[in-house]
């Protein structure tokens, strides 16, 4: 059976858009003719987010892609680097298994740094070997992003030889390396990094793009660097690319690379341009197997009513249409959770933090909306019966970290500008080792919070001083199973609770899940303790 659309055809490749007969036979592009015929709506290749982790969005790969083709969005540069830190290789497994389900094209690749530091309690370790049989895999398309650049640097034997195993496959090294330039951020690049998604500043961006790595524009629910490199691309159109990077299943509901899209047009940016960031340059450079509105290119493409306003009437993936003005034929998929935890319910005096005699002033971990890393500021704690407590009048919150994979001692440290006025908010979402994390305003709030998620083992909470509101997340403490609606409906009402406590951040829980990143500075909380990304080392609270 073939099947022929008439549409105005936006060809990246000639750079001009003209009316054209598409003929579809057996899931390829069998023809493209150019005529005569007026068309009312455009067609052009499905876009690509070229990183992205399905986990930050709660859903499991299946529910992932059934709202994410409603975005006219037809294939992702997937790292699992998240679920791999709590379950290993089987937690990787698990979402190739779940993606292969669904007519939508994921690309994973194999996580290079599981756990992400040697400072934090992950669920699982891979090493270079276990790196190296992920890499064997016809399903697996690149190392996932090497975010140990000091290992990188110091020249760390597994480091090298997992980005020596990548080489050898013949696949990319995608790169992590915040703020990092000059000297240091060329040696990292000549290791064979070849991408980065976490520059926050121009400057840092062009430092990059000079030693010949590509950039990726990042907008996702947490760090938000659109504004700040979108003016690059008309600059380095070859060497860009579009990525959210973590979406948080409400924001997904709204938008997904659509939105870079929309933006980038709006700022009178040529659309052969834009659409080379968010189509091309991915498929290109990772080899994926997704088709570019070529003869003989699998049938992946969208149709929009017009570039101007950009809204999706139609997503199609080899030849199959996935979503049609505003219904998905991509059928749900029943899948069994996996997880990792074992962690008996806390006691009140394990969160408590004594007076020593140094307790002039402490290091406040200061949490930066928009942004993933921090800064330090050092502030007068308040006491009480000889304890250092929440401090909510001047924004200087109790944080602890608690490991779910063992007993160990509770981790704690104090943050600002989560803003809470009372009560607890707690995830398991906690990047890249995935323990309880919470921040409150006293520790009888805080743990409500983190022994609801201890009962139910995994998911997010929050806590007003009365009620507990939880979301589970039983798929590694990461994911639900349940419908993509459903998910987001949940956590926009969790949302919606933290900031009645008062916080003023965009993405509460977003922010939180990155707190306890030690890869990305400065100040971070692991469950082993209070650490400087910088120095890369622990330093103490007082």
């Amino acid at each position: 059976m073939q099947t022929t659309y008439y549409h105005n055809l936006i060809d990246l490749h000639a750079r001009e858009i003209y009316p054209a007969a598409i003929t579809i036979k057996e899931g390829k592009i069998l023809s493209i003719t150019k005529t005569d015929q007026p068309c009312a709506n455009y067609i052009l290749p499905g876009l690509i987010d070229a990183h992205i982790h399905i986990e930050s969005s709660m859903l499991i790969p299946s529910e992932f892609a059934r709202i994410a083709v409603k975005h006219g969005t037809v294939a992702t540069i997937s790292d699992p680097h998240e679920i791999a830190n709590v379950c290993g290789i089987p937690g990787v497994e698990y979402m190739l298994d779940n993606a292969a389900r669904v007519p939508f094209k994921f690309h994973f690749g194999a996580p290079s740094c599981v756990p992400a530091t040697s400072f934090e309690t992950s669920g699982a370790i891979i090493d270079a070997e276990g790196v190296n049989q992920l890499l064997k895999r016809d399903d697996i398309f690149y190392l996932s992003e090497m975010m140990n650049y000091p290992g990188v640097l110091m020249g760390d034997e597994q480091v090298l030889k997992k980005i020596a195993y990548a080489k050898d496959a013949g696949k990319p090294v995608d790169g992590h390396a915040p703020g990092l330039m000059g000297e240091k951020a060329h040696a990292y690049i000549a290791a064979g990094i070849s991408t980065d998604h976490e520059c926050f500043t121009r400057e840092e961006a062009e430092d990059k793009l000079a030693a010949g790595m590509k950039i990726l524009i990042r907008e996702g629910s947490a760090a938000k660097n659109f504004e700040a490199l979108i003016d690059l691309l008309p600059l380095h159109p070859d060497l860009m690319m579009f990525c959210c990077d973590d979406k948080h299943p409400d924001e997904l509901l709204l938008h997904h690379i659509n939105d870079h899209v929309k933006r980038a047009l709006a700022k009178g940016i040529d659309i052969f341009t834009v659409l080379r960031a968010a189509c091309v340059n991915p498929a290109v450079h990772y080899g994926m197997k997704v088709g570019l509105l070529r003869e003989g290119d699998p049938a992946d493409f969208i149709i929009i009513d017009h570039p101007d306003s950009f809204e999706i009437l139609r997503t199609v993936i080899d030849g199959q249409i996935v979503y049609e003005q505003g219904q998905c034929f991509i059928d749900s998929v029943q899948q069994d959770a996996i997880n990792a935890f074992d962690c008996r319910p806390k006691h009140l005096e394990e969160f408590a933090v004594p007076c020593t005699e140094k307790t002039l002033n402490i290091r406040v971990i200061e949490a930066l909306d928009g942004q993933l890393i921090t800064r330090t500021c050092m502030q007068t704690p308040r006491i009480e019966n000889n304890l250092i407590v929440s401090d909510p009048q001047q924004d200087v919150l109790k944080m602890v970290v608690v490991n779910r994979y063992q007993q160990a001692p509770v981790a704690k440290a104090f943050i600002k500008n989560f803003g809470l006025h009372q009560g607890a908010i707690a995830s398991t979402v906690a990047h890249d080792s995935h323990n309880i994390i919470c921040v409150g305003c006293s520790d009888e709030e805080i743990l409500m919070a983190v022994n609801a998620l201890i009962e139910c083992k995994g998911g997010i909470v929050v806590y007003d001083g009365q009620t507990t509101e939880v979301m589970p997340l039983p798929v590694a403490g990461l994911m639900s199973t349940l419908p993509a609606a459903e998910i987001g409906v949940q956590y926009a009402k969790l949302d919606a609770g933290a900031k009645a406590l008062g916080s003023k951040l965009s993405a509460p829980f977003m922010t939180l899940s990155f707190m306890a990143l030690l890869v990305i500075p400065q100040l971070k909380l692991s469950d082993l303790g209070l650490f400087d990304g910088e120095r890369f080392e622990f330093v103490d609270l007082f």
